[in-house]
């Protein structure tokens, strides 16, 4: 199934026109730290674990493995390969045990809860990174729903869990916390901080009887993904749960920022607001399906189950996840970013980029290079 996901989401990539793309120059003089940096994919993607990766690198799209080409720079870097439909916490449980190269361990508390095996893939022959400790720190990359996963990851280190803890039966180390200063920085890409109101849309076209035959489709397509990937799963232990509105708000509650971290948030907007008000997307960065999102979402608002207010803020987006939502979790404490006083343990929210949701996961386009973009942002962490 993983799969035919992937292989549904690079159609939905588009094939954007290709650059001569001028090689970016690294001036490594005034680095202070060299560490490793590690991407986590977004939901149904996919790493370098995956054979598919060889031949459509998610992180690179249409363009070149980005991995590559970042660590021929001289840095060092990973695409990890988590589930790709599952929650937060199995993703990071799955992140933690190819950091460390060991087995995974979903906590007896949760996997009992849940309804699922303790314990999954060993990674004890084939660790994602040679050496991950207090000097030897990481970097964190998380696109899209990726972008929660290494949030619960730098949670988790720092803080364990207190349920895992309390069973005392063989708690995995992951969970014991007291481990924040193996992570250097948490970056995350386009990600549905507090949810994305395109899940409330979705829902909504499945049942709307004036929706047209491509927005229909569009609906069953993401709600179909979303129960064929859930697999044995209970419903609250899967991605589309946690990236609603509702449930991503409550997952926010969970998960802290955590102090001698650095965060920073990159959102991206492919919508244009004309003279009349109205918030549209713009036809040179969004096209084809994410098309049809991006209308609904630009003249969305509305009220959650829970009583959360979508408004206006909701209506600019990348075809998938509102640029309101990616700046920063709601509650957390945040600013924006000044290169003059970057400071840990708050999310530093980065110049919104014109894009759509697959630009900073490697699309090149002929208004974005990201190939450049990455090396100048790595260049930047390195010199902090």
């Amino acid at each position: 199934m993983a799969k035919l996901t992937a292989f549904f989401l690079s159609l939905l990539m588009f094939f954007f026109p290709a650059l001569n793309i001028p090689e970016a120059n690294v001036d490594s003089s005034a680095f202070n730290t060299e560490y490793t940096n590690v991407f986590v994919h977004g939901f149904s993607g996919w790493g370098e674990y995956d054979l598919f990766n060889r031949f459509f690198p998610y992180w690179g799209v249409n363009n070149g493995d980005l991995m590559k080409y970042l660590s021929a720079r001289g840095f060092e870097c990973h695409a990890a390969s988590v589930s790709p439909s599952a929650s937060a916490w199995d993703r990071a449980c799955e992140l933690y045990a190819q950091l460390t190269g060991t087995r995974t361990d979903y906590g007896e508390a949760h996997s009992k809860r849940c309804k699922h095996d303790r314990y999954g893939k060993d990674y004890s022959d084939n660790p994602l990174i040679d050496e991950w400790n207090a000097e030897n720190k990481i970097n964190l990359f998380g696109h899209s729903f990726g972008g929660a996963t290494v949030r619960l990851l730098a949670h988790l280190m720092a803080n364990g869990d207190s349920d895992e803890k309390s069973t005392g039966n063989n708690v995995s180390p992951l969970f014991e916390g007291g481990k924040a200063d193996l992570i250097y920085s948490v970056v995350t890409l386009s990600a549905p901080h507090n949810g994305t109101s395109s899940y409330n849309i979705q829902q909504e076209l499945d049942s709307d009887p004036n929706a047209s035959v491509q927005e229909k489709m569009l609906a069953q397509t993401i709600l179909g993904i979303g129960n064929a990937t859930a697999g044995t799963r209970t419903e609250d232990d899967t991605a589309i749960y946690e990236m609603s509105i509702d449930n991503a708000l409550a997952l926010n509650e969970k998960i802290s920022t955590v102090d001698g971290i650095y965060y920073f948030s990159f959102a991206c907007d492919g919508t244009v607001r004309g003279d009349d008000g109205i918030c549209r997307p713009d036809d040179g960065i969004i096209s084809g399906m994410y098309l049809v999102a991006a209308n609904r979402i630009c003249n969305y608002t509305g009220t959650t189950a829970n009583g959360y207010v979508i408004d206006e803020r909701w209506q600019a987006n990348d075809g998938l996840v509102n640029t309101y939502s990616a700046l920063a979790p709601l509650g957390a404490p945040s600013a924006d970013f000044d290169k003059d006083n970057v400071q840990t343990g708050v999310w530093n929210i980065m110049p919104i980029q014109k894009g759509n949701h697959t630009t900073l996961q490697g699309g090149m386009t002929d208004y974005f290079n990201c190939r450049i973009f990455y090396v100048d942002f790595l260049s930047f962490l390195n010199s902090l």
